[in-house]
């Protein structure tokens, strides 16, 4: 089994991801967060609204509609650039994106910014086999798709309008520059941060949830003078940098990739990635793009609405220039549980024997629980016990509460879902009235007072 697969049979098992639908056969590249995948991805959404917009004094957020005027699209060039070139093979009839088709057979080829010409030549250069029934170099000539999901508004049919699901946060960020500069009354620079989910209606390689057809995003529109760009662009850089860091990725998987100026979306005058290294190539967790002052100009241009910055002290007005840090949610949690994900080998009861522990090591403040409560017997007054340690716990983190199997294998099952500690509860519990700590990580073990356990916890979870 390769690390890919054993990675979506242990999400799919431990209850982080299930596949969409499951029940009526699925659909393509559709995931649905399981219980556990539901805490992690939103602890990791809430540490970076805490970081990058709580935190700071120059950053406020919005919550925008998903569904916006069909103008706001046609203005921003997603209707008319936000394409990608897909191919037929000839033979199957399967359809594929032409630059994942050449990527995919040749990683170190980036073809990013390629013409469909040019993508057509490589694949028959290369005579690139199709992925679905393995016949070499027969492919149609690519052909423009666009990625905007369609949908109609309207009751009746012949009165429905054509609009789009969102194909990026950042556009809601630019719509509502004036209404947030006049409300916030926020001096530049400044930025306006946004979270939620974007619809891409493309073809998908189908790397489990790094490219779906629904996805979370995290990002912010940093609004600047055009003499500052590239200062705030290096200051942006190192603090996704720091970011990840903190996170607990290990640097040598981490690496900064500059786009070529032929890859450059048609808004960015400078876009660089922050990849991670998968088990499928090295693919982006973050971008960071200077977006210039493309979408306000444009936005100005096409809704007649007066966008422009009036500085409060010299009267200046000016259109304000972006740099855009895009956090992809879902890709982020992908690459947690690949980083996180350990197999080693541990000691068990009997002395010089070792076993199999699976352990994710989360950072404590993006685990799904930071506490497991686990009575040693299901005896009642010993459950007693533990539901009122559970209870005193509880209000202060997501706390889990087993009493089944042996406490060897709960230990296992708490090490595989990534919970920093385990509140063991004893038959000595009810009598010295304490509990046993074990931390995930080092497997020690300590005893403590059931009246201290609180602040026990709190010291060891102060980063949460």
């Amino acid at each position: 089994m390769t690390d890919m697969e054993r990675i979506v049979s242990f999400c799919k098992q431990r209850g982080f991801i299930f596949p969409g639908s499951e029940i009526y056969g699925g659909l393509a590249n559709s995931w649905d967060y399981g219980p556990l995948g539901t805490e992690l991805k939103n602890n990791i959404r809430d540490w970076w609204w805490k970081k990058f917009v709580q935190s700071r004094m120059d950053m406020v957020g919005i919550d925008a509609a998903i569904l916006m005027n069909p103008k706001v699209w046609e203005a921003s060039g997603h209707v008319a650039s936000f394409n990608d070139a897909l191919v037929d093979c000839l033979k199957c009839k399967a359809r594929h994106r032409a630059d994942h088709l050449i990527e995919d057979a040749y990683p170190e080829l980036k073809v990013d910014g390629k013409s469909s010409a040019e993508l057509h030549s490589i694949i028959q250069e290369k005579n690139i086999p199709c992925p679905s029934c393995s016949i070499a170099g027969k492919f149609t000539e690519p052909r423009k798709f666009n990625l905007l999901f369609q949908t109609s508004i309207g009751t009746l049919e012949q009165d429905k309008t054509t609009i789009y699901l969102r194909g990026e946060l950042a556009q809601a960020m630019f719509v509502n520059f004036k209404n947030i500069l006049t409300t916030s009354r926020k001096r530049l620079p400044f930025g306006i941060a946004s979270v939620g989910k974007v619809f891409r209606n493309e073809i998908t390689p189908g790397n489990f949830t790094f490219r779906t057809l629904e996805f979370d995003l995290m990002e912010f529109e940093y609004f600047i003078r055009e003499s500052e760009w590239e200062q705030w662009f290096e200051y942006w850089l190192a603090q996704q940098r720091s970011w990840v860091a903190e996170l607990g990725f290990v640097p040598e998987k981490t690496r900064i990739r500059e786009h070529t100026a032929d890859e450059l979306s048609h808004y960015s005058k400078r876009t660089v990635d922050l990849e991670y290294e998968t088990p499928f190539g090295w693919k982006e967790m973050f971008g960071l793009a200077y977006r210039t002052d493309f979408d306000l100009s444009n936005h100005m241009k096409h809704s007649g609405e007066d966008l422009r910055y009036t500085d409060p002290v010299s009267g200046e007005k000016f259109v304000p220039h972006v740099i855009e840090p895009t956090f992809g949610l879902t890709r982020l949690t992908l690459m947690a549980l690949l980083s996180c994900y350990h197999v080693e080998q541990a000691p068990t009861a009997t002395e010089g024997e070792t076993e199999e522990r699976i352990v994710m090591r989360f950072h404590p403040r993006i685990a799904p629980y930071k506490v497991a409560v686990l009575p040693l017997s299901k005896k009642e007054n010993l459950a007693e016990l533990a539901r009122s340690v559970h209870a005193l716990l509880a209000p202060h983190w997501m706390t889990d509460y087993d009493e089944t199997q042996s406490i060897g294998k709960r230990y296992r099952r708490q090490d595989e879902i990534g919970t920093p500690y385990c509140v063991t509860v004893d038959f000595d519990s009810l009598e010295d009235k304490s509990v046993t700590v074990r931390d995930r990580d080092t497997m020690q073990q300590e005893r403590i007072a059931i009246a201290d356990i609180h602040s026990y916890l709190r010291e060891k979870l102060s980063n949460v």
